[in-house]
This record gives structure tokens, sequence and C-alpha cells, in this order.
């Protein structure tokens, strides 16, 4: 199989020089151990691999820690690291010890966040990043950044990369971006994403959950994809299925933590009175959406229903992947307030922000942006917006908005 340079590589090289250990989250088959097996194939450094899918292995990590790092001594990489959280405080007697950089390289499918390894004294000796399924850009071959609302950054993204018509593009959402499907390893989509989620539901929920009836909550999933890109609703979801509130909420949250989706809130500030509270949900990866919502092809994709909740996820996924590619938290929310007036995306940096529609159409007009005025009433400045949308080439509608091709992403 045919590997796909990762956009995430350079910091990893920079991170395992600096820290002792590192640690490289996200859901299942996303690449993780690939990556980091390829950069320390790069390094030239002998390094020993060590899975905790093994029994044997994960047994004696969590058993004897210490004695697991004495059979495989470091410089090690350790796959799924979450089976064995016992291993933290040992890995933090070594940094303590002097262990140098490069020391530990760490994967895991949870979402180990800086606050969850307080308790094991790790945070702030452990450098976490968070990788999840190809950008657009990687598949692409582009030079990969974080997303910017920047014209000549988008020129010369254009003379670089090909623009795509919809269709294509609505075929990219429909396959997905899992590096398996993508470097041709698997064909048929249905079989993988079907064997996915099963292995999903088998190892990561019912690890985070306990028992857990597979069937409802492949259910469940279901009926949180029929959702995308829209204000979560809890009760709504809850009643789809058939289960309390309290429990759908503590299944989101498994979603959440596991990779498989992620949050914008809304953007919010004491000039801004009027603003909705709940959050947008957003999946990692359409290619899922597909498979759970049971679109069989890019074709009724995208004269479907969902079509423009699809074009939502797919931009708003690229850019959110684009900073985690970087190590940088995305600057990521969205507007709605209680007039309806809404923005699809707003992005908080740099001490501006920057209002972002989202379109399938290819002739974008001013009437899609009457909303960013919005933002006026906030206290923080607003910078130059954007409309991503289907259109051909990189445009502006006006001196502070830019029209952008959802395939350049």
């Amino acid at each position: 199989m045919e590997y796909i340079a990762r956009a995430m590589e350079p910091l990893v090289r920079e991170t395992v020089s600096e820290y002792a250990a590192v640690l490289v989250t996200g859901p299942q088959q996303v690449g993780k151990s690939t990556m980091l097996n390829h950069v320390i194939a790069q390094t030239g450094r002998a390094i020993e691999c060590v899975s905790l899918d093994n029994l044997t292995e994960r047994r004696l990590a969590s058993s004897d820690p210490a004695m697991f790092f004495q059979v495989h001594t470091p410089p090690v990489l350790v796959d799924e690291v979450q089976y064995a959280p016992e291993l933290f405080s040992e890995i933090k007697e070594h940094i303590d010890r002097g262990a140098p950089a490069g020391s530990f390289w760490l994967t895991g499918s949870q979402q180990f966040r800086p606050m969850e390894l307080t308790g094991e004294s790790l945070a702030g000796r452990v450098a976490i990043l968070s990788l999840s399924s190809l950008t657009q850009g990687e598949n692409d071959g582009a030079v990969a950044s974080p997303f910017s609302v920047s014209l000549p950054y988008w020129k010369q993204r254009q003379a670089s990369v090909q623009p795509k018509p919809i269709g294509k593009l609505f075929e990219e959402m429909h396959r997905g971006a899992m590096p398996a499907i993508d470097a041709g390893r698997y064909s048929n989509l249905d079989v993988f994403y079907g064997s996915y989620v099963q292995t999903y539901i088998e190892r990561d929920v019912r690890r985070l959950l306990g028992s857990v009836d597979a069937l409802q909550f492949a259910d469940f999933m279901r009926a949180v994809a029929a959702r995308c890109s829209q204000m979560t609703n809890v009760a709504a979801i809850a009643e789809d299925v058939g289960l309390r509130p309290e429990k759908a909420k503590a299944w989101l949250s498994v979603l959440e933590r596991s990779g498989i989706t992620f949050y914008l809130h809304p953007y919010s500030n004491n000039q801004l009175k009027r603003t909705v509270k709940a959050p947008k949900l957003h999946f990692h990866d359409c290619g899922l959406v597909a498979y759970l919502t049971k679109w069989t092809s890019a074709q009724t994709m995208e004269a479907g229903a969902m079509s423009g909740a699809f074009m939502e996820n797919f931009v708003v996924s690229e850019i959110w992947k684009s900073y985690l590619n970087a190590g940088m938290e995305p600057p990521l929310y969205y507007y709605r307030d209680h007039d309806a007036k809404e923005i699809n995306l707003v992005i908080e940096a740099d001490g501006e922000l920057h209002p972002i529609e989202i379109k399938k159409t290819a002739t974008p007009d001013k009437r899609m942006i009457k909303s960013f005025g919005a933002l006026d009433r906030a206290s923080v400045p607003r910078g130059c917006g954007a409309i991503v949308c289907a259109a051909e080439s990189v445009s502006a509608l006006d001196s502070n908005t830019l029209v952008i091709p959802a395939s350049l992403l």
C-alpha cells in the first residue's frame, strides 16, 4: 500500500526532538502508528514498536509497567496506549530521571486531554498531537498550513492545485478520507465502513461505556449522522433511538472523545446578547456519515436533501484538521442569534473575527454574506471574510470577502 505523506510529519519531528514523550491521538485507522513508523524510518533510529492490541503485552503493561519498560527498553513506540494507562506513571518516572527527547512514542485512539494526564503528573511532560483522517491537501500533495483568509495564500494554492468540479468533490466526500481507502487498499466502501463501525463499537465504545447494545449504538450513530452540521438536539436524538436524554448525552461524549465527532461552539461575547447556546455537531470524516445515512453513491448524495449538510461538514472538517495538523487548537466557532442570522463558521485569530459562509453554489453573490454584519456589534473587530463554495477559481465579492473554491482546501 502506497504511503501518503501526512501534514503533521514536520511537527512530529520537531516535538520528538524536544519532548521525551509524544502522544498522537486519533480514531482507529487514521494512520497514527503508520505515520510514526514512517518518521522513525526517516530518522534511522532503532526504535522497538509494541502494540497493546497484543493481550500478553497489554497484561504486562497494566500489571507491571516497570518490567514492561525493562523488556521494551526506550526508545520505544507503544501503540494503543489507552489500554494500559498505568504506563503513564512509569513514563513520568523515566522523564524525571532524565529520559532524553524521543524516548516514548505513543499512540492512542482515546482523546487524552492535558487535564486528564494531570493525575499522572504527565501534564507538561508529554506533547499531545491529534491526528484525523486525511485532508484533501494531503491527498493532493499540497503544502499544508492552517487555514488562512488571505488572497495571496489562495492564489499561491491555486497555482499548485487544480480545482475540482463539484461532482468530483462529492465523490471524495462519499468515499471519505481514511488512508487505507485513499491508498487503494480497500474498494468496497460498505464492507469497509461496516467493519469499521463494528470494530469501533467492540473496542472503543465498550471500553469507555462497558456493556452496550451494539445494534442500539449503531442506530444511535445513524441518528447523530443524520444531524451533522446542525445544532445539537440531545432530546431529539434520544427520542429517535429510544434512549434517556442522559444516556444519549453520555454516548455523544464517547463519539467526541474517540475522535468520531467534534463540536463548533457558538461565538459570543459581552456585546452579543442574543446568540444561541447549543453547539453544532460535525464528523471528522464525511465517508462515515455517508455510510451511516445510507447514501449509496456520490451522485444521489449530491442531489439529495443532505447535500448542503455534507458540503458544510466537509469544509468545516477540512479547516478543523488544518489546525490539528499544525498542533493548534482550532479557533473555530459558528454564529446564530435569535433573529435567525447565521454564519456557518467564525474564525477568531490575531485579534479579528473572520466570518466564513459555506455554499454548494459555483456562483456566490452578496446576499449570502448579509449576516456577516452581525459581528460588527462584537468587541473584537471583523476582518476579512470568505465564501467557500464550488467556484472554479479564487475570486472576491468585495474588498473584504474572498471567494475560495472548496476543492482547494
